[in-house]
């Protein structure tokens, strides 16, 4: 099957939602410690969701953010990883795709930030078996299956200053 680049216009939602389900270990290439930056609280997002996520980034190397240890590269993780997450521009794409099909065992899933499509990139990774999402957020992703979204005023017509209550201490958690 050939490399069709229309295809990652749209993906159906039963593909991201099985996805999200059956993935359990994510390396999230290009990981900031800088609470502002999107890459940061995905990160946090996604382990509060139960995944395991390997943080990528060479400059925090050996750190620890939310129990999760920082590598310097795909290669320095020493688990098998179910989806690598690129969290870097569209350029940067293409090598991380190479680091990340040299990996032994294969990631089942690459999947590319909002923002980030690297069409050369996805059939390299499709031509070896992996599922390719681009241009998508699984954090975003997860709470619109998840219902988490709509809490938030979100797609509800409805939109409040007022802190929902949904638990004592804490923000209930929905799974997908």
């Amino acid at each position: 099957m050939s490399f069709d680049p229309s295809r990652h216009d749209t993906y159906p939602d039963p593909l991201i939602q099985g996805l999200l389900r059956s993935v359990k270990s994510i390396a999230l290439v290009g990981f900031s410690n800088n609470s502002a930056r999107p890459s940061y609280f995905v990160t946090k997002y996604l382990i509060e969701r139960g995944y395991t996520l390997y943080p990528v980034n060479p400059g925090l190397a050996g750190q620890t953010y939310f129990g999760a240890t920082v590598y310097a590269s795909l290669a320095d993780i020493p688990h098998p990883i179910d989806m690598v997450e690129i969290f870097r521009n569209s350029e940067a794409a293409g090598p991380i795709t190479d680091e990340a099909l040299a990996l032994d065992p294969l990631p089942k899933v690459l999947w590319m930030q909002l923002s980030v499509r690297n069409d050369e990139a996805a059939a390299r990774a499709e031509a070896k078996g992996l599922t390719v999402i681009m241009n998508r957020c699984p954090k975003i992703e997860y709470g619109r299956f998840s219902g988490e979204i709509a809490w938030n005023g979100v797609n509800t017509g409805m939109i409040s200053s007022k802190k929902p209550l949904l638990g004592v201490k804490s923000w209930q958690k929905r799974t997908i």
